[in-house]
């Protein structure tokens, strides 16, 4: 199944942010990288600006080109403002929930998770990171697998109220997805309008 496998810290400087999780690097070197990353004083030109921004959705999300692409081209189907849609579309993905709701520490291993059968979507095993969650839908740790540490230690002190779109039972370690986020809930610093504009050339 494709995913990005490249260097994740020199991505997180080249956009200044740690979109892949916390990265001890970042706080040292909060420059883009190479050579003259520290120096660098080019004006970018409005497409470079936009495309950057897509590729931030992109990794933040860790989406690759045609998945994206197509999640935009659904966007642009559904009534109402398309760069936001987008942005809920990425946010319902099965992998973003199970990272939303504590029990991975990042959607990379929240990927995981799902891909080795330890969640389930109202009681059924569901191994496929893309798949959108609908509202209504309850995301839950399968039985066997709430004793993994990884598990354990990310929901160990997480805060889910930062997230009203989704109810979590601490007992059942499984989530209620409510309904979908509205955009001033969703903590991403991503500019969906750029993308939008990107894609309407």
């Amino acid at each position: 199944m494709a995913r990005y496998t490249g260097p994740k810290t020199k991505i997180a400087r080249k956009f200044g942010e740690p979109i892949f999780g916390p990265d001890k690097v970042l706080s040292k070197k909060n420059f883009p990288p190479g050579q003259h990353g520290a120096n660098k004083r080019r004006k970018t030109s409005e497409y470079g600006v936009q495309l950057r921004e897509k590729q931030k959705a992109k990794y933040t999300y860790g989406v690759l080109e045609r998945q994206f692409h197509n999640l935009f081209e659904k966007a642009t189907r559904i009534k109402g403002i398309t760069g936001e849609i987008l942005l809920q579309l990425l946010e319902s993905r099965l992998d973003n929930v199970v990272y939303r709701l504590g029990i991975a520490p990042t959607r990379a291993a929240a990927r995981q998770i799902v891909l080795h059968r330890h969640i389930t979507v109202n009681g059924d095993v569901v191994n496929v990171p893309s798949y959108q969650v609908k509202p209504g839908d309850v995301v839950a740790v399968r039985e066997k697998a709430k004793s993994l540490e990884v598990i354990a230690d990310s929901l160990a002190g997480f805060n889910h109220s930062k997230y009203p779109w989704i109810e979590w039972d601490e007992a059942a370690k499984a989530g209620k997805f409510l309904h979908v986020p509205a955009r001033e809930d969703i903590p991403e610093t991503i500019k969906e309008q750029l993308i939008v504009e990107l894609y309407s050339k």
